[in-house]
């Protein structure tokens, strides 16, 4: 977008909003600044469309509550999935040593609790896409983490797990009633805990939202739509 534009953009006295998503750590902070500024001080978003997303997750979350750990993964510590869909917020950030404005702020999909006291936290997912692995989603999982173990208010949670619960769609199967249903192959993903990362990613991301507002990220098609409409309208 050309200056002109930015021009037209004033930031507010203070943003619309305070907390954190974990989820823009893994997507925000890697597709589009500029985006991510906006939602920030003016909470504008693009809607999101993806219908069945919601239904899938929530089936699969359904599946797996009250499951035990060693039954996801035979290398997991024994433990039971006793909570899931809630929200967590955590304290003020610290960025080196100073407290910022910001808290981490989302939903939990499974939060399992072990025999030493202990907690896990997992991320459904239902995708055929590469891109989810434990890598790129390292960065949400640690926020969510991150807010167990620095919670606004109430007792603290020690996590000492993290994965991904991934489905894959394995074609179409009948069922008893002369239905059809997905059948799915399932993955447990071990997330390797790294709060160093985090503390980078989280000051990296306060900084841009702090700042100005960013140029719009080369392979934004929100961004590309809007300055081709534009041009068009000119």
């Amino acid at each position: 977008m050309s200056s002109s534009t930015n021009a037209k953009i004033v930031k507010p006295e203070k943003p619309a909003r305070d907390t954190i998503a974990p989820s823009d750590l893994t997507f925000g902070l890697s597709t589009c600044k500029r985006c991510l500024w906006i939602k920030y001080w003016f909470k504008v978003t693009m809607p999101g469309q993806f219908p069945l997303v919601k239904p899938l997750s929530s089936a699969q979350e359904e599946h797996f509550r009250r499951a035990s750990m060693p039954d996801l993964d035979p290398s997991l510590a024994p433990g039971v999935v006793k909570q899931w869909g809630q929200w967590v917020k955590s304290a003020p950030i610290e960025i080196n040593g100073e407290a910022t404005r910001w808290r981490i702020l989302g939903i939990y999909d499974l939060l399992a609790h072990y025999d030493d006291g202990s907690v896990g936290i997992i991320d459904c997912k239902v995708s055929d896409s590469d891109r989810d692995n434990a890598q790129f989603y390292a960065p949400q999982l640690e926020a969510y983490a991150y807010a167990l173990e620095n919670p606004e208010k109430g007792k603290p949670f020690p996590v000492s797990s993290m994965g991904l619960l991934v489905w894959k769609l394995a074609g179409v199967t009948p069922t008893a009633d002369g239905a059809h249903g997905f059948g799915v192959t399932q993955h447990y993903l071990h997330v390797t805990r790294d709060q160093a990362q985090f503390k980078s990613l989280i000051a990296d991301l306060i900084n841009v939202i702090e700042g100005e507002l960013p140029d719009a990220g080369v392979d934004c098609d929100t961004c590309n739509y809007l300055t081709k409409r534009l041009s068009l309208e000119s």
